[in-house]
């Protein structure tokens, strides 16, 4: 499977712990976002309930791999959802569902003698939730594994951590993200392939995210923002316009995360006095980026916010 290219370093992890007589019953799967983690989690869930001449139905269909999900947001996404239409879910992953899952692990496997509960993502468990699951890591129930997906390791109880180990899933090379890209989004040409491999700082479904969106008009503003500051806010309004008057939660979330790695790409370029402003700029969109999904932010006033802090750090003078 493409999205799971260049791991075999953690397949070979994987399995040789499946061969060992005592494979630990909890795993963390850690790596940037869009490396595959999650497919992999399925792969290796698949792998540890399958019976020898059994036949198994899909992963999302089978009743021993256990998948909490990110519920509707509201009453009224949650009727969508039961009309079958599209709807908006919560950003984390409540008790209610933990607890849930939870009770199901009191009954034994439905297929056979194992059962894989994944977690994808655990970043987005809420604190009662990430509470609860950790009383279910300390005393599993026979045949039970859990698989944790995360991007942000660092946002999990460290109760949770030390009681997981850890496989690692690493950036891919930009000679292996470009073979990606040309298989999966052959519209793509060669310009905006280079930038989207450079944005996406080895992470090939972050590439493929990048082209999907088209992000290369704003990653060009971006790069002239940095480079030529803004003194007449020009720039600035054409990095509004790219970006919509009326962006999705997906495109919103992509445009910052591509600020923060055309920033972070600056970062060994300068003299130290610059590298501090690289970072000064990078903080301010991390947090930037943790306030527009909470808050009804202007879009316009967010797009000057990001083109602001890039043409802070425009060369020989800095510009607001």
């Amino acid at each position: 499977m493409t999205a799971l290219a260049g791991q075999d370093a953690a397949w070979r992890e994987w399995r040789s712990a499946m061969a060992s007589p005592r494979m630990h019953h909890a795993w963390i799967f850690s790596g940037l976002e869009g490396l595959g983690k999650g497919l992999f989690a399925r792969a290796a869930a698949a792998e540890l309930v399958a019976e020898p001449g059994a036949a198994q139905p899909p992963v999302e269909m089978h009743p021993d791999i256990l998948i909490p999900e990110h519920p509707p947001e509201n009453k009224e996404e949650a009727k969508k959802r039961e009309d079958g239409g599209d709807y908006r879910r919560k950003r984390s992953i409540p008790i209610d569902e933990i607890r849930t899952l939870i009770h199901r692990l009191h009954t034994r496997p439905t297929l056979g003698s194992r059962r894989v509960v994944i977690i994808d993502p655990a970043d987005d468990l809420e604190r009662n939730a990430a509470n609860a699951l950790l009383k279910a890591l300390e005393e599993p129930p026979q045949g039970t594994f859990f698989l944790l997906v995360t991007h942000r390791p660092g946002r999990l109880l460290p109760t949770i951590r030390s009681r997981c180990r850890v496989l690692r899933f690493a950036p891919l090379e930009a000679a292996e993200i470009d073979r990606i890209l040309r298989e999966t989004a052959p519209q793509a040409d060669s310009t905006a392939r280079a930038a989207a491999i450079a944005a996406a700082e080895g992470s090939p479904g972050a590439a493929l995210g990048f082209v999907e969106l088209d992000l290369g008009k704003l990653h060009q503003l971006m790069v002239r923002l940095m480079t030529e500051g803004d003194e007449h806010f020009a720039l600035r309004g054409a990095l509004a316009d790219a970006i919509g008057t009326k962006p999705d939660r997906e495109r919103l979330q992509a445009t910052l995360d591509l600020a923060r790695a055309v920033v972070a790409a600056e970062l060994d370029k300068g003299e130290p006095a610059r590298s501090r402003r690289v970072i000064t700029a990078y903080d301010e969109l991390v947090k930037l980026a943790a306030q527009v999904p909470t808050y009804n932010f202007d879009v316009g006033l967010v797009a000057m916010e990001i083109g602001a802090l890039l043409a802070s750090l425009a060369m020989p003078r800095e510009v607001a």
